[in-house]
C-alpha cells in the first residue's frame, strides 16, 4: 500500500533534482476533467511550468499543450510500484 508521506510538490521535486532518483523510471497519474478519469504520464514527457511552479505542461496525443496543476495529480508510479498516491475527494484515507 503506498504511503502519501510527504506533499506532492515535495515529492515531484526530489523527482527532478535528486541524484538518488535519476535512474529511475517515474510515472504521474492525474485527474483528467474530460475524461473524467486518471490518466498516466512518464515524467520525462512533462516539462515543469518555470512561470506556474504548481503546475506542469504535458502535450497530448493531438499536440495540445495542457497545463496540469500539482492538486490534480492522483499516483505517482517509480519503476512500475505505486509510491504516493492522494485519497479521492470525500474518501476517507485506509
Amino acid at each position: 500500500m503506498p504511503v502519501r508521506m510527504i506533499p506532492i510538490h515535495e515529492l515531484l521535486a526530489r523527482i527532478r533534482w535528486d541524484a538518488g532518483y535519476a535512474g529511475s523510471r517515474f510515472v504521474i497519474g492525474y485527474w483528467d476533467r474530460v475524461a473524467g478519469k486518471v490518466l498516466h504520464a512518464d515524467v520525462r514527457e512533462i516539462a515543469w511550468d518555470a512561470d506556474n511552479p504548481g503546475f506542469f505542461d504535458l502535450v497530448d496525443e493531438e499536440g495540445v499543450a495542457h497545463g496540469i496543476p500539482f492538486h490534480r495529480v492522483r499516483e505517482v508510479w517509480r519503476d512500475g510500484r505505486l509510491i504516493w498516491q492522494r485519497h479521492p475527494p470525500g474518501e476517507a484515507p485506509a
